[in-house]
């Protein structure tokens, strides 16, 4: 009789039930606070962007054939989008990887600012890859999608997550963030980019965050700030929360200097993040 019982925590039905809800979304936030951990890690920076964004060399190729048959306008001008979007994702490489080398290349051993992206394909893969290229440990914060791929397979492997909750999958966004390059990108993008706005602008994140919008071209025509200033749906000063760069360059001098002057000079051990829980390996 004893041999057939199951003890709950083994139990997959009970563990997939409404019932155990709150246990599913407690392991999102136990399991990868393990993980980084072990990992030792701190701080990180997130690059967020669109998971549709092609390599260059296929998008090129794409708008080309479309020239040589005439396409209509309409089909020539998003192809063109296409491709510069595609070139969005060369600038995440590249930033990805020199903020990389330039976090190897620290004195302050206990700070490591390590690439993190939502482990996707497009912009997210690109950020990936620029950390993977310089050799340095990156992180990709899946959410399970029907429609999506697998993690890409620049991330390493034992930082390679996946959500069931958006929410949580958030939470991990920020929680570790020390700065976040905002690349054109659809809904989510815009849900992570507002959401962080209004938790920075609202103080409910304390630390600093320098954050870049990656851009200008795409963001002005898509997202317009100076409106809601108009509309004083939000304030003049708002306008100071983020960074609105064109340029590999400027993204990366803004934010090594920011990195560099709130965590790296002075007092560093008063980082805003509560701690992370510390469990003994019997607990």
């Amino acid at each position: 009789m004893a041999g057939s019982l199951q003890r709950a925590y083994r139990n997959r039905k009970f563990i997939n039930s409404v019932d155990a809800r709150p246990l599913r979304i407690l392991a999102e936030y136990l399991e990868p606070a393990a993980r980084f951990r072990s990992f030792n890690i701190r701080d990180t920076i997130v690059f967020f962007g669109s998971a549709r964004s092609r390599a260059v060399p296929e998008a090129q190729q794409a708008l080309t054939q479309l020239e040589r048959e005439g396409a209509p306008e309409r089909e020539m001008r998003r192809a063109q989008k296409t491709l510069e979007l595609a070139k969005y994702g060369e600038c995440a490489t590249e930033l990805a990887r020199r903020l990389t080398l330039w976090s190897k290349g620290l004195d302050d051993h206990q700070r490591r600012f390590v690439i993190c992206s939502g482990g996707g394909p497009g912009i997210m893969e690109a950020a990936n890859k620029g950390a993977s290229d310089a050799k340095g440990e990156n992180i990709g914060l899946r959410v399970s999608l029907p429609d999506e791929q697998s993690a890409n397979r620049y991330i390493t492997r034992r930082l390679a997550f996946e959500f069931h909750y958006f929410f949580m999958r958030k939470l991990w966004f920020v929680y570790l963030a020390k700065g976040m390059v905002v690349f054109p990108g659809g809904f989510g993008t815009l849900d992570e980019l507002t959401e962080v706005l209004t938790l920075i602008q609202t103080r409910k994140v304390t630390k600093p965050i320098p954050l870049v919008i990656f851009g200008r071209s795409y963001w002005e025509e898509v997202l317009n700030i100076d409106a809601m200033v108009e509309w004083g749906t939000i304030g003049e000063e708002d306008k100071d929360l983020f960074k609105m760069v064109e340029t590999v360059d400027e993204a990366y001098d803004f934010l090594t200097s920011e990195l560099t002057r709130h965590y790296l000079v002075g007092d560093t051990d008063a980082d805003d993040e509560p701690r992370m829980p510390a469990l003994s390996p019997d607990q």
